[in-house]
């Protein structure tokens, strides 16, 4: 038997996948996640963070969320906790964290990259260079009107901080993987983790409620419907079990997955 924390040669290890609810957006229109809706339905939307931890010491956040004030005042969420706070519900300190996986550009999961110094990131290669080097170059064309957790990032890239994912279906740590085609952005992409329950599938805002995935409707914020669905039907493949695959927005991840509870679901 091996020493707890190892795993043989070629076999992935088995992480345990969090959802971490760190702010409320309340009555947000159904209408704005799921394609069709009726606009007089409301959501108290869940803004999350994931974290994927494995016995050998990664601890893997997939999305940063945020915390500037200019951030904060356009969502003007409710019940917010700092992103780097919310993790200390599992003794997570921001110096542990050793990854961060971003989905997309969008404000709401990159403008906290910057508060988790040891942090390597990964971002499609497309995504980053599509709103990040909009002339062609690290930095270049970035004008001072330019959203500051756009800018945090590009400064980690020169950091040597920030990887850039070129492709779909990279294996990007052992036992993760990365997945483009939701098109919720120009190139977002969405994870599968390995875990004892079998293999997750982290969507972020390529499936915003279990909605879109119940009824096999789109997101409404996509640049290519017919993508979104394919995506989410390959998401059906991926996971190992379709209760396995996680949206990006529903409170009721947190209903589903009630354990342990105060804003924290342990996907198993």
């Amino acid at each position: 038997m091996l020493p707890s924390g190892l795993v043989r040669a070629g076999e992935a290890p088995a992480y345990e996948a969090y959802a971490f609810r760190f702010a409320t957006m309340r009555d947000c229109p159904l209408a704005n996640l799921v394609k069709g809706a009726d606009p007089a339905r409301k959501i108290d939307l869940a803004m999350t963070l994931w974290v994927l931890k494995n016995p050998g010491g990664k601890t893997v956040l997939v999305d940063a969320g945020f915390y500037r004030p200019e951030i904060l005042k356009v969502f003007g969420v409710a019940d917010f906790t700092r992103p780097d706070k919310a993790l200390e519900r599992l003794g997570i300190k921001p110096d542990d964290v050793t990854d961060v996986i971003l989905t997309h550009m969008h404000s709401d999961h990159v403008d906290g990259a910057d508060l988790f110094p040891k942090a390597q990131f990964w971002i499609q290669k497309e995504e980053y260079a599509h709103y990040a080097e909009k002339t062609g170059g690290p930095g270049v064309g970035l004008s001072n009107s330019e959203p500051e957790c756009i800018r945090a990032l590009v400064r980690l890239k020169t950091l040597g901080r920030v990887h850039l994912v070129d492709g779909d279906a990279r294996e990007i740590i052992p036992g993760v993987t990365v997945y483009t085609g939701g098109k919720h952005t120009f190139a977002s992409q969405y994870v599968g983790v390995n875990t004892k329950a079998g293999t997750v599938v982290i969507a972020s805002d390529n499936v915003y409620t279990y909605e879109n995935l119940d009824k096999h409707v789109p997101i409404t914020a996509t640049l290519d419907a017919k993508s979104n669905l394919a995506a989410q039907d390959r998401m059906k493949k991926i996971a190992s079990n379709p209760r396995l695959i996680i949206p990006g927005h529903d409170p009721e991840v947190f209903v589903r997955f009630p354990k342990p509870g105060n804003g924290v679901a342990r996907v198993e």
